[in-house]
């Protein structure tokens, strides 16, 4: 995958490691990392972590191994066993993203940041991608087109909660890609009626926001007159506050109401219907 020579590992202090600064994937305390902080207990570091030198220090950072090199910290380990590369960021910041682009599970939030951060690198080595077209596609992905990457790397612009709920698959690519034209202030603004609403905006409603943003007519009555119109594929939902709900039953806690309700709706149907059945005699 990298063409180095790669020598023996060495084992670093992991306090002379550092992340890769603008690292695009992300290194969450879940249960895998839980897995692999046990497996790094029980067997050590099974596969190194590659590092390149920092300028005119004596101190490293990650290029592939974040997951790794965290899960040996959390695991009390002092140090850790590392192939070391002597590359520059641009050469490393490729490396980053190639070593992890072919992972199983990849957000699209990462994918996002990724591609970024390459195409960012090649042209400060100098390499003509133009604007991502099919010509790139070789160069950055060999899995998504250069329209696709294009699509992806717009995602950077999206504020972090309309990005999460991307991630969280929440709202779909092609809608997110419109959003992200937005202005700041208008994407948060939109946040606020999402949040409100309980519904995300589909492809139609994310271009008429594009197009009255450019325009410079988006205001937030627009934002929410859209986004209260029904959608083809919008569930119809039925909302009680939860302070009325904790009125009625203050000893449910709040992740039981929904099934508090379920049950109660059910007990109250079958009284109308035993009501029903009294008064047809």
């Amino acid at each position: 995958m990298f063409n180095q020579n790669i020598k023996s590992p060495v084992n670093i202090p992991v306090s002379k490691i550092h992340p890769f600064e603008g690292n695009p994937y992300k290194v969450l305390d879940n249960d895998e990392m839980n897995t692999l902080i046990c497996s790094i207990q029980e067997q050590g570091i099974l596969t190194p972590i590659i590092i390149r030198p920092i300028e005119n220090t004596d101190e490293y950072e990650v290029i592939s191994g974040h997951r790794r090199l965290h899960a040996t910290v959390k695991a009390g380990m002092k140090e850790v066993p590392a192939f070391i590369y002597a590359v520059t960021r641009d050469e490393a910041a490729i490396m980053l993203v190639d070593s992890n682009l072919h992972r199983e599970h990849i957000l699209p939030s990462e994918k996002a940041f990724a591609y970024k951060l390459k195409l960012e690198a090649m042209k400060h080595q100098g390499i003509t991608c133009g604007q991502v077209g099919h010509k790139s596609r070789d160069e950055i992905s060999d899995t998504d087109s250069g329209r696709q990457i294009q699509r992806y790397i717009r995602l950077t612009y999206l504020i972090p909660e309309l990005l999460d709920l991307v991630d969280e698959e929440k709202i779909a690519l092609t809608p997110a890609v419109e959003l992200s034209y937005l202005t700041d202030e208008e994407q948060y603004a939109l946040l606020g009626v999402i949040e409100v609403e309980d519904r995300t905006p589909s492809l139609s409603q994310a271009v008429r926001f594009k197009k009255l943003s450019q325009t410079g007519n988006l205001s937030d009555d627009d934002i929410e007159t859209i986004m209260q119109e029904d959608k083809a594929n919008q569930k119809p939902m039925f909302k009680v506050s939860m302070e009325k709900l904790q009125e009625i039953a203050p000893r449910v806690k709040d992740k039981d109401f929904e099934d508090f309700v379920l049950k109660a709706c059910e007990h109250y149907y079958r009284y109308l219907l035993r009501q029903r059945d009294r008064d047809s005699r």
